[in-house]
């Protein structure tokens, strides 16, 4: 039952100043997976209110934390919950698609596969990434030789899903931005199975205004390869 229903999978929102978007998105993500937790980062605009209006669970920092440890909060809550088997970090801002996450837990389910990270670089997608973007992207792949080695195109893609092998190692240290360089370094260190999965990212004037400069992803890379050695 569980399989038709999605109730084994939880949706993870990490929620920072995103009131004007976060209830039509839960809302409309709540329609397939009923299982969501938004994570309010120490918004200061009415972000909690609409969560609680689209009817999904919440968990609160009392001050803003970072992306990283809203989705480490998330992912620890979501995997305490009965029957939670799969889980999904998805973005608050409207860019992900529904679609995609049910066809990459279609997958998980079906193959043998640890973790699916979304990419923007397969079956000619790309054309529909803003060119700084879409070049911040790919400076990234390339200063990151292990990102290269686990066959990954897009590693800061926010969209991935996951068993609850991966949920429960997850142990993000890096609580901003570079947390996506952190979740490559865990794929190689515990050996989980990664494959990606081509999805379709919805940019709009909203969530433009929110993307990353092509310095602010080679600071992303220099901090996660950092981090990286510091883990060791």
């Amino acid at each position: 039952m569980a399989a038709t229903t999605n109730d084994d999978v939880w949706l993870v929102i990490p929620v920072y100043n995103e009131a004007q978007v976060i209830r039509e998105v839960a809302t409309h993500a709540k329609a397939t997976f009923p299982n969501i937790v938004c994570v309010d980062d120490g918004s200061s605009d009415d972000s909690v209110a609409e969560i609680r209006a689209a009817g999904v669970s919440l968990v609160r920092h009392p001050v803003n934390l970072g992306q990283g440890a809203a989705i480490q909060t998330g992912v620890e809550y979501a995997r305490a919950q009965p029957g939670a088997r799969y889980f999904v970090t998805f973005d608050a801002d409207g860019q992900h698609q529904v679609d995609d996450v049910a066809a990459m837990i279609a997958r998980l389910r079906t193959e043998p596969i640890d973790i699916i990270v979304g990419t923007r670089f397969a079956d000619g997608r790309s054309e529909s990434v803003p060119p700084l973007r879409r070049m911040a992207l790919r400076t990234i792949v390339f200063l990151s030789p292990r990102t290269r080695r686990l066959g990954l195109t897009d590693a800061h893609n926010g969209l991935r899903a996951f068993n609850k092998t991966v949920a429960g190692q997850l142990d993000l240290l890096m609580s901003g931005m570079s947390h996506a360089s952190e979740f490559v370094a865990l794929i190689d260190h515990h050996h989980w199975r990664v494959a990606e999965q081509p999805v379709t990212i919805l940019y709009t004037e909203y969530s433009r205004a929110k993307g990353q400069s092509l310095i602010n992803g080679v600071n992303i890379v220099a901090d996660g390869l950092f981090h990286t050695r510091m883990r060791k």
